[in-house]
């Protein structure tokens, strides 16, 4: 049995394949429970006999989905001190209050536009908000500085 919390990363009528956003460990299922690509779930895996190679969800506590947006607001005042405070190519991580992380990047102006579609477009992204058990992630920039907000 493992326990854990996993994005789905390929799914079809008869199996589905899930990553274990802890570990990195992938774990193909014998059958799919309704899990589409994107999923993420808090859930308890079983191995199946007699090889134990292919997985089986014996429970699911939590189904949610990660959106990731890009917004037009301008990073926050706090995310911009905290920019102005660090080298370029440095991250400074946060809590929220409440729930959630801020993720502060300084980047080369010029290079801001990639940086908010690398965030966007990176698996690892969606796996870090579902490992913090939050379902929006919201990109905010202005040249230079790159505010990655994970909420709830």
């Amino acid at each position: 049995m493992k326990d854990g919390t996993f994005v789905v990363t390929e799914a079809d009528a008869e199996s589905a394949v899930l990553r274990d956003v802890s570990d990195g460990q992938i774990h193909t299922l014998g059958s799919n429970p309704d899990l589409s690509v994107g999923d993420a779930i808090e859930a308890t895996l079983a191995a199946e006999p007699p090889m134990e190679v292919v997985w089986a969800v014996e429970d699911i506590a939590r189904r949610f989905t990660v959106s990731v947006e890009e917004s037009a607001e301008p990073p926050t005042q706090q995310a911009i001190d905290l920019a102005a405070d660090q080298p370029v190519g440095e991250v400074t991580t946060r809590e929220r209050a409440g729930t959630g992380e801020v993720h502060v990047l300084t980047v080369p102006e010029e290079n801001t536009e990639s940086a908010v579609a690398d965030v966007r477009d990176d698996e690892a992204t969606v796996e870090r908000a579902a490992r913090i058990g939050v379902e929006r992630v919201e990109i905010r920039s202005e040249p230079g500085v790159v505010s990655v907000r994970y909420l709830p």
